[in-house]
């Protein structure tokens, strides 16, 4: 019987110096962690456009879900939702971080209040863009404190306006609100609805079509080139897509590699030219440019990081939205 105490007094002891090793391995453990994070400085507040800019092309990195509330406010007083059509990457990006934060998104959204009823459309679009399960009634939750927003809440919850999934790709706002679902989660599902319209950039009947997927064929070269995972997945992708967009996602693969991003852009002028000459009507009729030209041009900003600079010749104008300078730079001349 005394053997059998000693044994089993030696195990308890055993056991108790590897707990108490474990313990101090955990408490060195979370010193280090408090004293990284006494280090760490505090994020800078949303002061300027392209601090908001910044924190969205870094999010899908180092996600902080808790700042979008303070990220939404800067962006109301920032003018951001003054045109709800070329805001596109802030719904986008509002819906994506609700979307990847099922357990908050209804204190997130909750936390946004008070606000006006102009920029209430955002909010509603960005629940509707979310891609919950259960968005109808996380929707339906705010209701109450949306009264101006009541028709297109109802088309929303009986089906008859378009969610981000099903949402038609021949509008910029459309273009734009993926992206900002792709900064906000880092998901494939928006880059693959996106390189969808590569098809289109080849396009020589419909010029809306055709600066789409030349914007779209663009502006994924320009973040390719800057976006290590955006590259790899689109090289992956690459053998198993149709050939209608095979051989334009190729060159968008080979441009963000060999960061020979002009000739993109020469060959979508090229076309659209083509096209003007033929005269078609919709080729000819260039006011649609004015909303066409708000696209995703900013997010080669977002993405390199220059907001307020001149990136590849483009003016960087934060908002998603685009001067009458950046949209002659693409739009062929009269």
């Amino acid at each position: 019987m005394s053997v059998r105490v000693g044994h089993f007094m030696r195990q308890l002891l055993c056991l108790s110096g590897l707990l108490a090793v474990a313990l101090a391995v955990a408490s060195v453990a979370g010193d280090a962690d408090a004293a990284k994070k006494k280090k760490e400085p505090p994020p800078p507040p949303f002061t300027r456009p392209e601090i908001v800019l910044s924190w969205i092309n870094d999010y899908r990195h180092n996600p902080t879900p808790e700042r979008l509330p303070d990220a939404f406010k800067a962006m109301r007083e920032q003018g951001q939702f003054k045109e709800v059509e070329q805001a596109g990457i802030y719904v986008g990006f509002i819906a994506g971080v609700i979307g990847s934060n099922p357990d908050k998104a209804e204190k997130l959204i909750a936390d946004m209040f008070p606000m006006p009823p102009p920029d209430q459309v955002v909010v509603v679009k960005a629940i509707a863009y979310s891609g919950l399960a259960d968005w109808k009634e996380l929707m339906g939750k705010f209701v109450e404190r949306m009264p101006a927003r009541k028709v297109i809440i109802e088309r929303y919850l009986y089906g008859k306006l378009p969610v981000l999934r099903d949402l038609p790709l021949d509008s910029p706002i459309a273009v734009d609100a993926n992206w900002g679902y792709y900064f906000a989660t880092g998901s494939s599902e928006p880059i693959q609805r996106l390189v969808r319209t590569l098809a289109w950039s080849r396009d020589r009947n419909d010029v809306e079509k055709l600066t789409i997927g030349s914007m779209v064929k663009w502006t994924l070269a320009q973040n390719a080139s800057k976006d290590h995972d955006l590259l790899s997945y689109l090289k992956t992708s690459l053998p198993h897509q149709p050939e209608a967009v095979e051989k334009p996602l190729a060159e968008v693969i080979e441009g963000a590699e060999t960061f020979e991003l002009a000739q993109i852009r020469k060959e979508a002028l090229a076309s659209i030219e083509e096209l003007k000459t033929k005269g078609s009507e919709n080729a000819r009729n260039f006011s649609w440019w004015g909303q066409a030209g708000q696209t995703v041009f900013a997010l080669g900003c977002v993405a390199a990081g220059v907001m307020g600079q001149v990136y590849m010749g483009v003016p960087c104008v934060v908002g998603g939205a685009l001067s009458n300078v950046a949209l002659k730079y693409l739009a062929p001349a009269e």
